[in-house]
């Protein structure tokens, strides 16, 4: 014998069938342009601006980048990143504990500090040239090593700030009871705990280092040229060299998939940390 079903069991369903819908269809818009650049990577340059699915099969565009130029751009970007992580990433998690702790120079360091942030980065290239250049830091994976530690470091302070302001200075206090000095309770206690957010404070600085562009251009040469640059640089006097950038583009978005597949328990334990005490 059927049953017919209420309508308080249709309803749902059909909200459920409705939000699965939606967001199927933005999931699919989402990826719809990496998935074409994909596919584009994998197709003879004459058949790039093609409609087809996949009218041809080829590696040569990813030959060709990695026995040019490219596979040293792809080092450099490499060492850049994780050279400007490794050096603000102390700085950062220092000046965000004790904005967060001793609220050290009030709320105007807070903002001072977050100001930096605001000014154009256009207005801050040629200084830093000009300086660098007296120095003989151009051309030079320091000079952007550098560089992209001062630009992070402001960004990342703000957010270990938040992170260390979730972690219970109980915890501190008790530390400090057994014996520890305030050092002492801040490397052995604070650090650990907050080891998720400054795993995702990591992560979100060495993915603006690896995509800056702007200091790239100005600050490095041919031997010295990261990833932005290099790809840049296949626009040529023939036109735009539309595989071999959809390769170089492939290339360069692994090594941000890999890290944040690797740890994405840390990126999401990070962002969430602090929000509940």
């Amino acid at each position: 014998m059927t049953t017919m079903r209420s309508d308080s069991e249709i309803i749902p369903f059909r909200r459920r069938f409705g939000l699965h819908f939606g967001l199927c269809l933005v999931c699919a818009l989402i990826l719809l342009p990496p998935l074409w650049v994909l596919r584009t990577s994998f197709l003879p340059e004459q058949l790039s601006y093609s409609n087809e699915l996949m009218s041809a099969f080829t590696t040569e565009n990813y030959a060709a980048l990695i026995s040019s130029r490219f596979g040293g751009s792809y080092l450099n970007s490499l060492v850049v990143a994780l050279g400007s992580v490794l050096v603000a990433l102390p700085f950062a998690a220092t000046t965000g504990y004790a904005f967060a702790r001793f609220r050290t120079g009030g709320r105007w360091a807070r903002f001072i500090v977050l100001a930096t942030q605001m000014l154009p980065p256009v207005a801050l290239v040629l200084p830093t040239f000009t300086l660098f250049r007296s120095l003989e830091l151009s051309n030079s994976l320091t000079g952007l090593i550098i560089v992209y530690a001062a630009l992070n470091l402001p960004f990342l302070t703000w957010i270990l700030m938040g992170f260390f302001e979730g972690v219970p200075v109980d915890l501190e206090w008790a530390a400090m009871t057994d014996g520890a000095t305030a050092w002492g309770a801040f490397w052995r206690i604070v650090l650990p705990v907050s080891l998720p957010g400054i795993a995702a404070a990591g992560v979100l600085g060495f993915i603006l280092a690896w995509n800056e562009f702007l200091f790239a251009l100005v600050l490095s040469g041919p031997t010295t040229a990261t990833i932005p640059v290099a790809l840049a640089a296949l626009q040529t006097s023939n036109g735009v060299q539309i595989a071999k950038v959809s390769a170089g583009v492939i290339l360069a978005i692994l090594p941000l998939v890999i890290a944040s597949r690797f740890i994405q328990r840390f990126i999401v334990q990070g962002l969430t940390f602090g929000s509940v005490k």
